[in-house]
């Protein structure tokens, strides 16, 4: 099993959770974040004033797939994630060693 972390844009989820779906992705969990790579932020205008904005509003995705829907996976969400500018996001990936579902005491793949 396969630990998926991508670090994507907001305005990009809902393509993201669609396509990761459509492979048959059961399971994601989502989580709001603000952080900056390389670009360091940017400025912006406010009532005439100008500011930094060094920590910008992304959006955090963690699935856990089997190994063999990892490249599917990655393909998804690279696919609608991508919009060829800086700031698109990253994708990270770790080995799981297992998966408990806390319900019924599944373990292993079955419990994804």
């Amino acid at each position: 099993m396969q630990k998926i972390e991508a670090v994507i844009q907001p305005s990009k989820l809902d393509a993201v959770k669609d396509a990761l779906v459509e492979i048959g992705v059961e399971g994601m969990t989502i989580i709001e974040a603000r952080g900056h790579g390389r670009q360091k932020g940017h400025t912006e205008f406010y009532r005439g004033r100008e500011y930094s904005v060094d920590l910008l509003p992304k959006v955090k995705l963690e699935v856990v797939v089997a190994d063999e829907m990892l490249d599917k996976a990655i393909l998804a969400i690279t696919g609608a994630a991508r919009t060829g500018t800086i700031g698109d996001g990253k994708i990270f990936i770790s080995k799981i060693d297992e998966a408990i579902r806390i319900r019924n005491d599944e373990r292993g793949e079955i419990a994804l």
